[in-house]
């Protein structure tokens, strides 16, 4: 019997390997530790979710029919109120706002969904969060690393991702780069897609939204900003997140996420409500960040490493000029795992990432390792 032809293009032979699975020998070795294994290498949390946010999450769970894409009115209130208090975001109304189902699956999205062409440029950070660009490819894109505009290239993008506060490096771009990067967008017709979802995690200095009206001068024309629950509010379970900005793309994204059935479920709007409407949680656990990154960063300057960028967000970009691979090893050899900065662009390859996303027991036990 002669088999049929697969017509079938596999899209992931055009993705790049997943980072996470190169480094199971590294895990492996860290994991032999008579102490157990310190896991660094992953930003996830670890701190019990309040129990304001779950109480909404179950006073919702009652409802049985679809939920709208659009979400609703009160999530959309809620996330314009928030950016308002908390970032001093001006201007927005419902309108403005778009739940996601968490905002990595808006990262590899939205340059299909936004309707980049094939073969165009999709710029992304030097050293970036690896789905920037798996997004550009998954819409047929060829992604450019550039963090400045004189190093975008002959072709103009038709999308720009910033990243600031920055993952992995924790590098804050200053209210005069961001203003470059949209007035040049403006001039030659770019969209900016600025991933702020660790904007509410900031150690040093300030950092602004690019929907901030000293960035965009009020005028939020080709602007989204995504944020995401995740991180301020222990909410990456829930796939809680929200994109922002322009009214005009905004609407675009509604009418395609609508196609596709990409609906926040009722239950986590409901969290999602609550958890927007409410900054004492927010702030409680930013201080618990804060106590485990001044342990940690004590500790990893006390053996030798320097310390790049790292002024918000939860990791420490750590060198000691070392190949990040060999230094990842270093780390499995005491029982600490840690992500090396190969995996987030050529210009990491010296760097590894440290997550501050572990209880304050792992984070005593990777610090008097270090010691």
């Amino acid at each position: 019997m002669t088999r049929s032809v697969n017509r079938l293009r596999p899209v992931s032979a055009g993705l790049p390997d997943f980072p996470w699975d190169t480094i199971a020998g590294a895990k492996a070795r860290a994991a032999e530790h008579p102490d157990g294994i310190v896991d660094l290498s992953v930003g996830t949390p670890v701190d019990p979710v309040d129990p304001l946010i779950r109480d909404a999450l179950a006073a919702s769970s009652e409802f049985p029919g679809y939920p709208v894409t659009i979400g609703i009115v009160e999530l959309r209130e809620a996330a314009v109120g928030a950016l308002s208090r908390r970032f001093g975001v001006t201007g927005l109304d419902v309108s403005s706002i778009l739940p996601v189902v968490g905002t990595k699956e808006a990262v590899a999205g939205l340059p299909s969904q936004l309707g980049v062409p094939a073969g165009a440029t999709v710029v992304i950070p030097e050293v970036a969060y690896p789905t920037y660009e798996v997004g550009a490819l998954l819409a047929g894109a060829n992604p450019v690393r550039a963090d400045r505009v004189e190093d975008y290239g002959d072709d103009v993008p038709a999308l720009i991702f910033l990243n600031s506060p920055s993952n992995p490096t924790g590098r804050v771009l200053s209210v005069e780069h961001l203003r470059d990067v949209v007035e040049w967008a403006r001039e030659h017709g770019s969209v900016i897609v600025s991933d702020e979802c660790y904007l509410g995690l900031t150690w040093e200095g300030e950092a602004l939204s690019v929907l901030h009206p000293d960035v965009c001068g009020g005028d939020r024309t080709g602007l989204i900003a995504m944020h995401s629950l995740s991180k301020v509010s222990n909410l990456a379970s829930y796939r809680a997140g929200f994109l922002a900005g322009d009214r005009e793309l905004i609407a675009e994204l509604l009418a395609v996420r609508k196609h596709a059935g990409m609906i926040v479920p009722f239950p986590i709007q409901g969290a999602t409500v609550a958890a927007l409407n409410d900054d004492a949680h927010v702030d409680a656990q930013r201080e618990r960040y804060r106590a485990r990154r001044d342990q940690l960063r004590d500790a990893v300057l006390g053996a030798g490493f320097t310390i790049d960028h790292s002024e918000a967000g939860l990791y420490l970009w750590a060198t000691r000029g070392d190949d990040s691979r060999a230094t990842l090893d270093w780390f499995a050899e005491r029982g600490i795992l840690v992500a090396p900065g190969d995996f987030y662009g050529p210009a990491g390859a010296r760097h590894v990432r440290m997550a501050m996303t572990a209880t304050d027991e792992r984070i005593a036990a990777a610090v008097a390792r270090l010691g």
